[in-house]
């Protein structure tokens, strides 16, 4: 089964963005494609790299950016809500005149149509908050 994930909540406000990340590790750990995981809203926050939580605590981002790596997972974060969060990459930075980024590896910034996209190639759109 082909999947596309859609995160909502940030990395440590609510359980969802642990959820939607065991639900992919699991669903790849039994053969199924995740075509997306598309974090959307406050999701955007799982994706800057300056998130440093304490040392006994889970590293949300961390995990994320390792599983894209593991298996070439196609990380994307809204660019609408990443501008009023802060969240910027090269491009965006660049283009709104920011001096700096904080995009974590293995994310980029896209629009909406990646969601919408990721909804018509995949046999399942799975939302993880509200």
């Amino acid at each position: 089964m082909k999947l596309t994930i859609q995160v909502n909540e940030g990395p440590y406000q609510h359980q969802a963005s642990d959820s939607a990340y065991f639900f992919t590790k699991a669903a790849l750990e039994k053969g199924h494609e995740i075509f997306r995981v598309f974090f959307y809203h406050d999701g955007v926050n799982n994706g800057t790299r300056l998130t440093t939580p304490p040392q006994d605590d889970r590293n949300v981002v961390s995990r994320w950016s390792e599983l894209a790596a593991e298996h070439d997972l196609d990380l994307v974060i809204c660019v609408a809500a990443a501008q009023r969060r802060g969240i910027v990459d090269d491009g965006e930075a660049e283009r709104n005149k920011k001096d700096a980024t904080n995009i974590a590896p293995g994310f980029r910034i896209s629009g909406l149509g990646q969601l919408v996209e990721g909804g018509i190639q995949s046999d399942r759109l799975v939302v993880f908050g509200d």
